[in-house]
This record gives structure tokens, sequence and C-alpha cells, in this order.
């Protein structure tokens, strides 16, 4: 049984950010950390590419960005250890991939366990991996969605902490499709990570369980009838 943080008034867990491109998600922490009674801030902003536009964005909000290309190490165990290294030094608790497009290996994964977590933009366990929302229009789902869970070695699996459904218009492209499970996105990340920092996630094997007050969502259908 795993559980992060004790929820203790006036802590905040301190959040490193995993990212390879625009960083949209990170902005959405970013943005929830500037709220004063949220429980977390982002110590650390990391990518693997040294042009990623989220980059820019951390630096633009006065948080220490750093980029450490892949290609400038030997291989991934060299360039995993100096991640851990970079995230350590700055004291991460909480490590939160956000558009990070890079596999990783099975020792990063356990050396974070329980203190690693992801967004993927299905409703997991459905449409793991890529072309998720082109996948989702050609099952012919009534809801799609993302969802946040803990990091496992097999690719889109883990405990789920949260998941956010969007439903699925008989007129959507992939793309209609993607920008409306992003908005969602933007709302889930920043849920689940104050979730976790509040102490209201326990890790219990293949599962993440929740205590204390949680709003459940009313029921939705889709169509509406």
């Amino acid at each position: 049984m795993a559980r992060l943080n004790d929820g203790a008034p006036g802590r905040r867990l301190k959040l490193g950010v995993l990212i390879s491109g625009r960083g949209s998600n990170l902005q959405a922490l970013l943005d929830a950390a500037t709220v004063p009674d949220f429980p977390a801030a982002v110590a650390l902003v990391l990518s693997n590419k040294a042009d990623a536009a989220g980059l820019e964005r951390a630096r633009a909000a006065g948080i220490p960005a750093l980029a450490l290309p892949h290609k400038d190490y030997a291989d991934k165990p060299a360039h995993e250890q100096a991640m851990t290294r970079a995230l350590e030094d700055a004291g991460v608790e909480l490590v939160c991939l956000a558009g990070f497009m890079r596999l990783l290996s099975p020792w990063f994964v356990d050396h974070w366990r329980d203190r690693l977590i992801n967004i993927h933009p299905s409703l997991l366990p459905a449409f793991p991996g890529i072309d998720t929302h082109q996948r989702a229009l050609d099952a012919g789902v009534r809801f799609h969605g993302c969802t946040v869970h803990y990091v496992r070695s097999e690719v889109d699996s883990g405990p789920i902490v949260a998941q956010a459904a969007v439903p699925v218009a008989p007129d959507d492209t992939a793309e209609s499709l993607a920008a409306r499970v992003l908005a969602a996105e933007h709302q889930i990340y920043p849920l689940a990570v104050r979730l976790i920092a509040q102490g209201q996630v326990t890790v219990e094997g293949d599962r993440a369980r929740m205590s204390g007050p949680l709003v459940q969502p009313a029921t939705a259908l889709n169509p509406a009838g």
C-alpha cells in the first residue's frame, strides 16, 4: 500500500513535469499552482528536446526548465539517469508526464514507482497507444475521453487516478474530438494532482483507491434522449 502524501495542511507537493513539445498540460498545472490552496507546485520542467515550446512556458512562469536531449547521451540508461539526478536534485516528489514522447525503461518506471503519473487521451483500458481519437471514431463509441494513471512498464497501464469523458458527436473528426478531449485533459490533470497531493489516493496493487470527500458526477447519456 502506497500513499505519496499525508495531505498535511500548507504542504505543497513538488512536481517534476516531463515534456517533449508545446506543454499545454504543463500550462494547466502551472495555472493550477497559482491558486493559493492548490497543494502542489512545479519544481522543475524537463524536456528531451531543446526546442520544446513548453520550456518557454515554464521559464515565463519563473520555473526552472532544463533540456536534456536524449541524443546527447550514449544510451537510454544514461539519459534516464541524468533525468533522475536532475529531478532528485530539485526535490521532486511526483513526476508528471505531459506529452513526453519517449518510452521509459523499466528501471526508470520502477525507480519512480507510485511517484510517476501520465495523462493518456482515451478512457483506459480502451485505446492504449497512439491515434486514439480516430480509433475511437472507427469503433463507434459514444463517449471518449482521457485518463490520469500511475505508470507501469506496460504502455498505458497502471492504477487509474481520474478520468474525464466527453461525448462523441455524429459529425466529429479526429481533430474536433481531440480538441474536446484536450480541454478535458486540462481539467482532469490538475484534479488528479490535487487528489494525490492531498493524500486522498492510495495505491493498492493494481488499483488506486480514493478517500475523503469526492464529488461524483451525475449519469451521462449519449444520445441524451
